[in-house]
């Protein structure tokens, strides 16, 4: 069995950003009722698409 280790917070830097109103009651939805913040959403989403750019 492997050594527990305690995960590390990556560094993050606060950025404001304008969502137009229906894309966030989009993500809002999406999110309901599951284990998911709105920024852990917008961050998944631009990793996607930055590696969709890459390829």
């Amino acid at each position: 069995m492997g050594k527990f280790k305690i995960p590390s917070i990556p560094p993050t830097t606060n950025k404001t950003i304008r969502f137009p109103n229906d894309i966030i009651e989009k993500v809002e939805n999406a999110i309901q009722g599951k284990e998911c913040t709105f920024s852990a959403f917008v961050i998944a989403a631009v990793r996607m698409a930055l590696d969709d750019l890459e390829k």
